[in-house]
Parts: C-alpha cells; structure tokens; sequence
C-alpha cells in the first residue's frame, strides 16, 4: 500500500500504552491493524461496545479488541489498570482523540492507565501525508500532565490525518 515505518515499536517491553493519532477516518482502523502485525508486536485495543455486536463481532474480537459500554459511568482506567496488572504482557493501543470528530481536547484515560500501570507510552502516527507511520520511543509519563502532553502534541505537529480538517 506504499506506507513505510519511521522507528520501531519496542520489543523489550512487554508492557506499554500506545496511543495512535490522527483518528479522522474509518480508514485509520484496517491500516493499523496491517502496521500491527506487520510489526509483529502483539497489540491489543478497545472500542466501543456496539462494533462487537452483530454479524462482524466476532471480527473485532479475533484482532484483539475488547468492547467498552461508554453509556455507562464505570471506571475503565481502573479496570484496564487491572489488566496491566494481571497480565505478564500486555500493550494497549487507542486513539487519545476517542473519536474521528474534530476534538479541542484529548481524553487523558490513556495518560492515567500508564501512570496507574505503571508503564510508559509509545506513540504512533497514521501520517496520510506522508504514508507513514512514525512510532516514538517509549516516554515514561511524570508527575506534570500539562508538560507530557505538551510532549505528546509536539510529536504529531505536522502529522496530516486521512481527513486533516478533523486533526
């Protein structure tokens, strides 16, 4: 499909968050899922619980994800912390955006699953632009949210999404 890797998602952890962004297309899912395995890094994800109903469910399901009912008020960083915990590997992937819509804010769920698991976070573009999918070197988050995510943002600049009105 002519998209190439800038870095390597790291092999020596066993445990860590990734978050991928731009998420501005449905398009954003299947390249992913190809960048996934083509790395050979075995990375789960969430999504919400109504692409794990119906005829594709079991789809979703068999490419790691796992369903999230966001209708309701539970605590999803403390369950997914569970997860981290429990398991002697686990890597999380998700969109900090938590959406394809244009959003002035990133969610932080993604920010104080690391923090609680105790894991760092490796970020990774779905550049469109470039057809590139530039990965991070592992970033341990610190006490200063304001000063992470200002390191979070910096590595996007000029990141263009499949619909880049929405980024």
């Amino acid at each position: 499909m002519g998209w190439k890797f800038a870095g390597n998602f790291p092999r020596h952890l066993k445990k860590y968050v990734v978050i991928a962004a731009p998420h501005t297309s449905w398009l954003d899912f299947p390249i992913a899922i190809i960048a996934r395995n083509a790395s050979g890094e075995k990375i789960n994800y969430i999504g919400k619980d109504s692409l794990f109903k119906g005829p594709f469910g079991f789809l979703f399901r068999a490419l790691g994800g796992a369903p999230v009912d966001r209708s309701k008020n539970n605590n999803l960083v403390d369950a997914i912390v569970h997860v981290f915990n429990s398991r002697d590997e686990f890597r999380l992937g998700l969109s900090p955006e938590g959406t394809r819509k244009k959003v002035e804010k990133w969610k932080t769920g993604f920010y104080f699953i690391a923090k609680g698991a105790g894991v760092p976070i490796v970020m990774a573009t779905l550049d469109f632009g470039k057809k590139q999918i530039k990965i991070s070197d592992p970033y341990v988050p610190t006490d200063d949210i304001e000063k992470d995510f200002h390191h979070f943002h910096s590595f996007y600049e000029g990141v263009q999404g499949k619909k880049p009105e929405l980024f």
